[in-house]
């Protein structure tokens, strides 16, 4: 892979992926520019990035944005709890806006674009078997607007307007860049802070239900290993849409298990795990049909991100 320097602007860099996106780019050598709603100093947990204030809106404000850009990271969109709550605004930030920074980018001269977007763009119910051979049907407001942003994107680099793809992501874990950053409703992220603040893990779903969770140190790897512009299109001879997940899934109550058997072994204590239900469903097999990414599914990186998620934790709650 090549060590050529590359100036990489991160959307959401404020954000969960985003901020620990940046900070491994960042440890690479590569100039990074995080993207933010509002004017801003640069954070203290990564002082050497540069803050560009993002006026959705104005499509000549996002070309000033991308003017000198080598990679876009389009990690900034509404969540699944906002979407519900306002169809309408999702579908105007996750497709729409996403529409306006993928036309800016082209015109921009910008050499590759990476959209990370969701694996519930497939279905309400992650169960069996998911490629990316399998139609799209979920009508929640969350998937349709994402499936807009996707859509956009995907249709520049069929034109070779631009290179680049969409990363369709599963559920992502560990830890943040600092506390205030909006994460702590996800399952694995809200388990290791009620270990920390409760001693105990309160499962308020069917324990039985199975995701793949996914590390950030892995997915953070694949990410730059994908926007990287002087390394080859990774999966784009196949497609520009790539699934990306640790490719096993756990049940709630199973992985309540393991942060309590680390809880154990990195805090010194097992918390309770308390669960009404738990009834077992079909397994999950979030993978992709095109391409293995090396290190993905490493159990030792899904350990080492527990531990250092309630390491966290213990420090900051």
């Amino acid at each position: 892979m090549s060590r050529l320097n590359y100036r990489v602007l991160i959307t959401g860099g404020f954000g969960f992926i985003g901020g620990r996106l940046a900070l491994c780019l960042a440890e690479e050598g590569q100039t990074v520019i995080l993207g933010s709603r509002k004017s801003r100093a640069p954070p203290t947990w990564l002082p050497t990035s540069k803050v560009s204030e993002i006026l959705w809106e104005e499509e000549r404000a996002l070309r000033k944005i991308c003017k000198g850009v080598d990679v876009v990271i389009h990690a900034a969109g509404m969540n699944s709890k906002d979407s519900t709550a306002d169809p309408v605004a999702a579908l105007s930030f996750n497709g729409l806006a996403t529409a306006r920074l993928v036309t800016a980018a082209c015109k921009g001269g910008v050499k590759r674009f990476v959209y990370l977007s969701t694996a519930h763009v497939y279905t309400d119910l992650l169960v069996g078997r998911i490629t990316e051979r399998r139609c799209p049907t979920n009508l929640h407001p969350y998937a349709t607007s994402h499936l807009a942003g996707e859509g956009a994107l995907l249709h520049a680099v069929r034109e070779k307007a631009i290179s680049g793809g969409v990363l369709r992501l599963s559920n992502g874990f560990g830890a943040p860049t600092h506390r205030k950053v909006q994460c702590w409703n996800l399952f694995v992220n809200d388990m290791c802070k009620q270990a920390v603040t409760q001693r105990t893990l309160n499962i308020n779903s069917n324990g039985g239900k199975y995701y793949d969770f996914l590390p950030l140190t892995g997915l953070i790897r694949t990410v730059s290993s994908f926007a990287n512009p002087y390394s080859p299109e990774i999966g784009l001879k196949s497609s520009s849409l790539l699934n990306i997940g640790y490719g096993k899934s756990y049940s709630l109550m199973k992985m309540a298990q393991l942060i309590r058997s680390r809880c154990k072994i990195v805090l010194g204590f097992s918390p309770d795990i308390v669960c009404d239900e738990c009834s077992i469903q079909r397994p999950l097999y979030y993978r992709s049909s095109f391409i293995k990414f090396e290190g993905l599914n490493d159990r030792k990186i899904y350990v080492e991100e527990i531990d250092r998620l309630l390491r966290f934790c213990d420090s900051e709650f």
